[in-house]
């Protein structure tokens, strides 16, 4: 007899709970910008690159079908926690509160709707096109090339991440040709750098999670 309530395997369920958290602290993130030698970048991209290693590791380990419900199940978080921002910046703040916390929270958490329906948008499309290309990979080359086929995906997904996130927020508001440019060329440079080594290691963790 089929189990009507089949268990979730152990990689599943650590590599969505981890998925959500990267999707959250990925906005705030986004408010700093690190240099990496000649490039600059912004810090967000740490954890956009650790969304995509996530959900080709679950392509790798469980199928594109379930990657790409992860995916959709990541806009539950995404954009909770984005309505719970304008909440909380809404409400007035304590007058016992440190004027400069106040002010540097403010700065940090607040946002315009273009930017966060350009961070919307873009994730859903850049994610899922991430799955859609390292699945498809696998098919024509099978179980081998795993470094290749997340890189690859990475890289082609990061590039349309950048392209529709910047035009979305900010197309209009000041010219965004060198801001695209340089934001793709370090998104291209670290997820050909990152997520090679990385894939091997959620790939990993996720078979002997699921071993037990």
């Amino acid at each position: 007899m089929t189990d009507p309530n089949p268990a979730i395997p152990r990689s599943l369920f650590a590599f969505s709970i981890f998925y959500g958290g990267m999707v959250c602290i990925a906005g705030v993130l986004g408010n700093k910008q690190v240099a990496l030698g000649p490039l600059a970048v912004e810090a967000g991209i740490f954890a956009f690159l650790l969304l995509v290693v996530t959900s080709s590791a679950v392509a790798e380990l469980h199928g594109p079908r379930i990657a790409t419900q992860l995916v959709r199940i990541g806009f539950v978080p995404l954009i909770a926690s984005i309505l719970l921002s304008i909440v909380v910046l809404a409400v007035p703040s304590s007058p016992q509160m440190d004027p400069a916390r106040r002010d540097a929270f403010a700065l940090m958490m607040g946002g315009t709707p273009r930017i966060w329906l350009g961070g919307i948008i873009a994730y859903g499309i850049s994610q899922t096109l991430n799955v859609t290309i390292f699945s498809w990979l696998k098919g024509r080359e099978g179980a081998t090339l795993l470094w290749f086929r997340a890189a690859l995906a990475s890289i082609l997904s990061q590039i349309v991440d950048t392209l529709l996130f910047v035009t979305i927020a900010f197309l209009g508001v000041f010219p965004i040709g060198e801001l695209l440019l340089g934001q793709m060329l370090a998104k291209v440079v670290l997820s050909a750098i990152l997520v090679p080594p990385l894939i091997y290691v959620f790939v990993t963790l996720g078979r002997r999670l699921d071993r037990g």
